[in-house]
Parts: structure tokens; C-alpha cells; sequence
């Protein structure tokens, strides 16, 4: 349900290291990721927009806060439970396509479903095959793949447990203009036409631009916000963070 936090956060904080060494990545971080909403996380390098997405998604452990993924606290599960909620509840899209360079397209589309033993939803399949344009290319490897079509596989693959949020971190980096403006519009479409929720770590105005909101970070801390966002707006809000950080 739309307005319903999908995952959420509370004082989050993170620090790395002790003594000389010892870096504040988040401090009491408080956010909310809706449920049927695209989520841009933005900020200036080193402020924490990573850190953020990773301890929400149950990659990373917090120092001490609060995460939730629905009503159920990652701090109360165990490790092997932790596991599972991020193969069945959670998908993930990274900058380096991290595919299997042994499988097919279809074989990497289904691996998460395959390794708990899950058999795909035929219907969802056929229009996530159809939504990311690689129903001519589901036997290929990886390596017969272009890096936009490997990148299709990959989000693909994140869609296709159905899963509460995709989590997505950098996910054009490693992209061309035209095949990022194709990932971003994937994602869109997942959000529009399946009701995911979808949170997006960028560095590129364009792609916050997909977004319905906009998040800023800055020294591990939640400075602003933007709904509706435009590319030119986003730019103006980094100029000024930047600035600031100057």
C-alpha cells in the first residue's frame, strides 16, 4: 500500500573504526521508504548514501538504531534468517552486474528463486521478460550479452521474487547514456506497472530524476528533500551541498 513505509530506519548510525581512525558514516539517521514509491538517495561523496542503502537492505549491520523491512527488525533475526529475507524479501541491482558468467540469462533471472527452491511465477515472469526487452536473448551468457543487456538480467533477476524493495546502488555506472536511460526506465515501469518499491543510490542527477523523491546526505546526516524532482533542480540542490561541504 502506497504512503505505507516499506522499509524504514531509526537513529540509524554507523561508525567505522576507533580512536584516530574512528568515522561517523551515518549519525541517527530517521527515514521512511514508501510502499509503490521510487526513492533516490543523493549526496556528495563520502556522505554516506551507500551505508545507508546497505544497512536498511540487511547487508551491513548498524552500530546501534532501528531498521525495519516491513513490521519485522533486522536486529532480531539471525544470521540464517537474515539470509532469507534478502533472497525472497528484498532484490538488489548493483553497478557491476554480478551475474553467473557459467548460466544463461534465464538461469541468472531465476537464480534466487532456484536456490530456495521456488518455482517462478509464470505470469510475472512472462511480463518481466517482456518489461526488461530480452525474451530473444534468454539463452545467452553473459558474455554474449551487452553491458546494458547485463544489466537488464540483473534487475530482472531482483524483480522476480516479487520482492518488498528493490535496492539499487549505482546501477548506470558502469552504463552508456542510452542504456542507462533504458535501466531507469526499467525501474520506472517497476514501480508504475508492478508496485515495487524502489530505493536508488545515484550520483547523476538525470537518474534521481526518475525518482518520485529525492533524499540528500550529507556527513552521514538527512539535510533535505525533494518530490516531484527535475534534473535541474537535483543539480541545484548538490551544487548547494557541495558548497556547504567546501
Amino acid at each position: 500500500m502506497q504512503n505505507q513505509p516499506a522499509a524504514r530506519a531509526r537513529a540509524l548510525t554507523k561508525v567505522y573504526g576507533d580512536g584516530d581512525s574512528r568515522v561517523v558514516a551515518l549519525s541517527s539517521v530517521d527515514v521512511e521508504f514508501y510502499s509503490g514509491r521510487f526513492t533516490a538517495i543523493m549526496g556528495p561523496s563520502g556522505s554516506g548514501k551507500s551505508t545507508l542503502m546497505h544497512c536498511v537492505a540487511g547487508l551491513d549491520a548498524p552500530t546501534s538504531g532501528e531498521v525495519f523491512l516491513g513490521d519485522a527488525e533486522l536486529a532480531d533475526m539471525t544470521d540464517n534468517q537474515l539470509t532469507a529475507l534478502r533472497r525472497d524479501r528484498v532484490g538488489f541491482v548493483f553497478q557491476a552486474f554480478n551475474l553467473l558468467p557459467t548460466l544463461t540469462a534465464w538461469e541468472n533471472i531465476t537464480l534466487p528463486l532456484d536456490l530456495a527452491g521456488r518455482e517462478p511465477d509464470r505470469e510475472l515472469a512472462d511480463a518481466i521478460v517482456d518489461a526488461v526487452g530480452l525474451r530473444d536473448r534468454l539463452h545467452h551468457r553473459p558474455a554474449q550479452l551487452s553491458g546494458g543487456q547485463q544489466q537488464r538480467v540483473a534487475c530482472a533477476r531482483a524483480l522476480i521474487t516479487n520482492p518488498d524493495v528493490v535496492f539499487a546502488d549505482e546501477p548506470t555506472g558502469a552504463l552508456d547514456s542510452r542504456s542507462s536511460a533504458d535501466l531507469l526506465d526499467l525501474l520506472r515501469t517497476s514501480v508504475d506497472r508492478f508496485g515495487r518499491t524502489v530505493v536508488m543510490v545515484t550520483h547523476e542527477p538525470a537518474a534521481a530524476a526518475y525518482a518520485d523523491r529525492v533524499l540528500f546526505l550529507a556527513d552521514g546526516r538527512l539535510v533535505d528533500e525533494l518530490t516531484a524532482p527535475t534534473a535541474d533542480r537535483v543539480l541545484d540542490r548538490m551544487k548547494h551541498l557541495e558548497r556547504v561541504a567546501v
